[in-house]
């Protein structure tokens, strides 16, 4: 169990202004501390300060202060990382706060004090993917599109409302208010933290592959999965890899024209052609003092788009300026840049001295930057603007793939007509359909916002104009960019080209993009055109937009409004006028395009620490339909077992204070036999909820009509429909089947059924079940419901090949024996048809590492390495999983 923290002697008490601080003095671990890259240090002082011997050991403080040579000798180890805080978007937030209901459930069964159940670290949930752009174009677009939300949303919305009232340590902001990782850079993140005086690195996980932003103020972030986010928010350490670090120099100065997008797809495109997946990228050079925060901010939100797990840029004197202009305390900004300094966090980007080491080296000139997008179909295939109409067309033709449509050459030049607000218009290949100011990525930059409202200022004062029938929207990330936009002056001349205020959230970017107006819809399915979306999002892989818009391109603001203007994309910029005017003159984009300085001026002007005081002192209470929500105040949740999108989770259903008797898994079925890279979306339901699947059969049998199905992701927090559609995934390939589709076999009948349904013929029979798989099982992103949903279609253990790091820790985490066949061996080797019965002699002395014996009724026998990797891992294990360990924990106090 834990000790006492062995690195206790480096606690030092610092005094900043008359009042005493502590902090862990780091530079006294001596000259290897000192050329650590700067996001090592964060892992490396979250280990000293977390120290017990138990949780995280000695020895992993050691691994990392000699992350340099790891690095030389080529070695993977792992170490454990508590992160300062939490953040959660509503959709992956809803099953942890459900979790969260349910644990203080369990905990008052078992004779404990529910109220102890609270997240153990600030933990924020920000509402934003919930919201859609259901109209546009209208001058009640937001309230309508509002409306709508919490129409569809009053369940989801009423037991948030509930959590934000009964847990402690826990903010949840209403709808309405912004996209989480923008209000994370604006106002949640603190830089340093402040506990009780002790000062040390905020540092955070989300339930979003965007959080990622963050690092753009110096705080080390990523995105992770539900349960590895709730190990934290139970005071758990994750398990992650000593990473990688790439340095990425950055040097020169932009161009005029060019934009923080601009420079973020050539980084992106450039990154993912050197490969940094599972690393930390770090930047440094004298270019990074050009990139103003929401600059940098822009770059590390597309971290996930070029592979790495953070792109960090240390903090620096910048970062300390953003947060006065974000009307941060004063006396918050005072002991971030002292406690920085201390500890030799503060980076001087301009001094090479202070250049640690990395793993490798890359650079990139900004001098050499051109204004550019992204797409059609990746957020990493850039495209200078000035090639657009060519490489379109080449698209066109090209064969099937991320940059091709294999248009035979008789369609190439198809045009359908078609009558919108009783006036004819014609679309063709290249027409742009929606186009779309949205995505933290860029609302959080003032410098591309107020670019695009000048470009739209000077554009309406020319007399252009935006076609009516595309679908135009802007749904900022904060109320701050509403609030500067209005006092600039520009929102009249947005709103007149379409660019009105539609909603606070991620809305076209994560694909709540809406309806399209019907004439279109026919126009495009009749033609088989391949038409366009341009947005200001990270992400444009194919029907993730809206399924009309076959091409999609990522751009800056400015360009998502200059091609609505151009009303297509293959058009070139140069040579081309956006617009002829009824006089015959012609309009170019270079007419109306803003420079640096007339941005820089406006921003410095408008951008000030007031807006962001006043738009985030009403955070929690400016939404007036959230406030209208009446919402449970007991301390336990009163679950409406009417309800279908939220449910009281089974996961502690008959426990007891004593640890369970862990009984050997005997005679076990094999419900699927699968091969190699099964990713966590074959295994997780997302998406669209099928009309024939058990999901939909479960959700009429409750009385709702296909309509009122939503979406995986909406019932989140219903275990039987998310337990229905566990390998659901059309394309799943089950060995007993030799196809994909989301069925397996019942072995004792030889009857074929839906995963589920057979799941569930297992269990009236008491049946132990087990899986098979080849190499990489549960690659992909982490998502919870990959682990949750096995454990509940009655899944002992996994054998297979070998696992994603990830999600072999969420097995663990609820339960799951994960199995690891030995060197050389598979499924295929061993003779193993998966008709077979299993026993797995599960030892009660159980060690990480451990080999374990499996035989099988047809006389077969073979060891398998025990993937529980750590000590804490068995202690999960002998729980039932970790949260049924911190239930125990929780309710032994009493």
């Amino acid at each position: 169990m834990a000790g006492e923290n062995p690195f206790g002697y480096l606690k030092e008490p610092l005094e900043i202004n008359g009042t005493a601080h502590t902090f862990y003095n780091l530079p006294a671990l001596g000259a290897k501390y000192n050329k650590l890259p700067f996001s090592i240090r964060v892992l490396l002082e979250s280990a000293v300060r977390n120290c017990d011997n138990f949780q995280i050991q000695k020895a992993d403080v050691e691994k990392i202060l000699n992350w340099a040579e790891t690095q030389a000798a080529g070695v993977t180890v792992e170490i454990p990382f508590r992160p300062s805080r939490v953040v959660l978007q509503d959709f992956t937030g809803v099953p942890a706060v459900v979790d969260f209901a349910a644990m203080r459930d369990a905990v008052k069964a078992l004779g404990g004090n529910p109220e102890d159940i609270n997240p153990q670290c600030p933990s924020d949930l920000v509402i934003d993917h919930s919201v859609q752009v259901d109209v546009s174009r209208t001058s009640d677009s937001q309230a309508q599109n509002e409306a709508l939300e919490f129409q569809r949303n009053h369940e989801r919305f009423l037991f948030l409302k509930w959590g934000a009232q009964a847990f402690q340590n826990m903010l949840i902001v209403p709808p309405g208010s912004g996209i989480v990782h923008q209000v994370n850079l604006e106002y949640l993140a603190r830089v340093c933290f402040n506990k009780d005086g002790l000062l040390y690195p905020d540092s955070v996980v989300g339930t979003d592959s965007h959080t990622t932003m963050i690092n753009g103020l110096g705080v080390v972030g990523w995105g992770v999965g539900g349960i590895e986010a709730e190990a934290v928010m139970l005071g758990q350490p994750i398990s992650m890899v000593l990473p990688q670090v790439v340095g990425y120099k950055i040097t020169g100065s932009p161009g005029p024209q060019v934009t923080s997008t601009d420079v973020v797809l050539t980084i992106t495109k450039h990154l993912r052609q050197v490969g940094v997946v599972g690393k930390f990228v770090e930047f440094f050079g004298p270019g990074v003092t050009k990139l103003s925060i929401a600059d940098r901010a822009t770059i590390a939100n597309m971290c996930p788009e070029y592979g790495a797990t953070v792109g960090f840029f240390p903090v620096d004197s910048r970062s300390i300026d953003y947060l006065r202009q974000t009307s941060r305390d004063e006396k918050v900004i005072t002991y971030v840049q002292k406690y920085m300094e201390t500890v030799g966090m503060l980076r001087d980007f301009s001094s090479s001295e202070q250049d640690p080491i990395f793993s490798s080296v890359h650079e990139l000139d900004l001098s050499t930057v051109v204004p550019s997008l992204s797409g059609p179909k990746r957020p990493h295939d850039r495209v200078a603007a000035s090639d657009m109409k060519t490489d379109f067309r080449a698209c066109l033709s090209n064969p099937v793939g991320f940059k091709g449509y294999a248009l035979p050459g008789d369609k190439m030049d198809t045009t359908m007509p078609f009558t919108f607000d009783n006036k004819e218009y014609i679309l063709k290949h290249g027409s742009v359909l929606i186009a779309a100011i949205t995505s933290c990525t860029n609302t959080s930059n003032p410098s591309v916002m107020l670019g695009a409202g000048m470009l739209a200022k000077k554009a309406v004062e020319l007399g252009l104009t935006v076609a009516p029938y595309i679908k135009t929207s802007l749904s900022p990330g904060s109320g701050v960019v509403t609030y500067y936009l209005q006092e600039s002056g520009v929102i009249p001349y947005l709103e007149t080209l379409g660019f009105g205020v539609v909603g606070y959230g991620c809305m076209t970017c994560i694909g709540n993009s809406g309806p399209l107006p019907e004439p279109v819809v026919e126009a495009v399915e009749k033609g088989e055109l391949v038409c366009c979306g341009v947005l200001s999002g990270n992400r444009n892989f194919e029907g993730r937009i809206h399924p009309h818009t076959q091409a999609n391109y990522l751009a800056s603001p400015l360009f998502v409004i200059a091609y609505a203007i151009a009303g297509r994309v293959d058009i070139d910029f140069e040579t081309e006028p956006l617009a002829t005017l009824d006089n015959g003159k012609e309009v170019f984009l270079r007419d109306i395009w803003p420079s640096r300085d007339e941005i820089q001026a406006v921003e410095t002007k408008y951008v000030i620490p007031a807006m962001f005081q006043e738009v985030y002192a009403k955070i929690t209470t400016g939404n007036p339909n959230w406030n209208k929500l009446s919402a449970p105040s007991s301390i336990l949740y009163p679950w409406d077992t009417s309800s279908t999108y939220i449910k009281h989770p089974p996961f502690f259903a008959g426990m007891t204070p004593d640890l369970p008797t862990k009984r050997p898994i005997r005679s076990a079925q094999v419900l699927l036999n699968l091969g190699d890279s099964v990713t966590t979306d074959h295994i997780s339901p997302a998406g669209s909820i099928p009309r024939n699947s058990p999901a939909a059969r479960y959700l009429a049998s409750r009385g709702l009509s296909p309509r009122d199905f939503n979406s995986f992701g909406s019932r989140r927090g219903n275990d039987a429909v998310m337990a229905r559609g566990t390998f659901g995934n059309i394309r799943l390939v089950n060995k007993f089947i030799g196809k994909a589709t989301p069925k397996t076999v019942h072995i004792p009948s030889g009857t074929t059924l839906d995963v589920f349904d057979a799941a569930q013929e297992y269990s009236t029979t008491d049946t132990d079940l087990i899986i098979l798989a080849g190499k990489d099982y549960g690659c992909g992103s982490s998502r919870d419901w990959a682990a949750k949903g096995p454990f509940l279609l009655g899944i002992k253990a996994v054998i297979a090949e070998s696992y994603e790091r990830i999600h072999r820790s969420n097995l663990v985490g609820m339960g799951i024996v994960p199995l690891q066949y030995e060197e050389g061996q598979t499924a295929e080797g061993l003779g193993l048809t998966g008709k077979e019965k299993y026993d797995i002699d599960i030892p009660d002395t159980l060690t990480p590492g451990m080999k374990i014996t499996v035989s099988t009724d047809t006389g077969k026998q073979f060891s398998v390495v025990s993937r529980f990797d750590t000590d804490l891992e068995l202690t999960y294990y002998k729980h039932g999983g970790i949260l049924n360990y911190m239930v125990r924990k929780l309710a032994a106090k009493q």
